[in-house]
């Protein structure tokens, strides 16, 4: 079955109309299907403006809290880094722990571990703000 199609006149500059027959050129293709492929082409990007539109705001304050998110952490793994440094250079003439010592650093470990579970299990932070973030919430 032959698909029905409708007839459109309008008028082009003499450049795009040059353009437009250098594209024809082909025998496999014709103008009419190189203005349709156009047409159809341009209602498609009109529709990703709309998708634009609708979730670009969305998508923008994601990227945001991304970013901020992203910032709490690289703060976090600095404090931490630099928190390890202190420990080290406080117990860099410290002797080698025997098994006892080890032992109860792993349970005083295992003890942090737990507490740390609780904490964040209650939705309490040490920090002082209730929902565990860096900023405003």
């Amino acid at each position: 079955m032959k698909s029905h199609r409708i007839r459109h006149q309008f008028l082009l500059e003499p450049e795009l109309s040059e353009k437009l027959d250098n594209l024809s050129r082909d025998p496999s293709t014709t103008k009419s299907a190189v203005v349709a492929k156009a047409v159809e082409a341009f209602i498609e990007r009109r529709g990703e403006n709309e998708l634009d539109r609708r979730y670009g705001v969305r998508l923008d304050r994601l990227s945001r809290d991304l970013a901020h998110v992203r910032h709490d952490t690289e703060m976090i793994l600095e404090s931490l880094a630099l928190f390890i440094r202190f420990l080290i250079t406080l117990h860099a003439h410290t002797p080698v722990p025997d098994r006892a010592t080890q032992a109860i650093a792993q349970d005083r470990f295992d003890k942090f571990v737990e507490q740390v579970g609780r904490q964040i299990a209650s939705g309490k932070s040490s920090l002082g703000n209730e929902n565990g973030g860096g900023g405003e919430g």
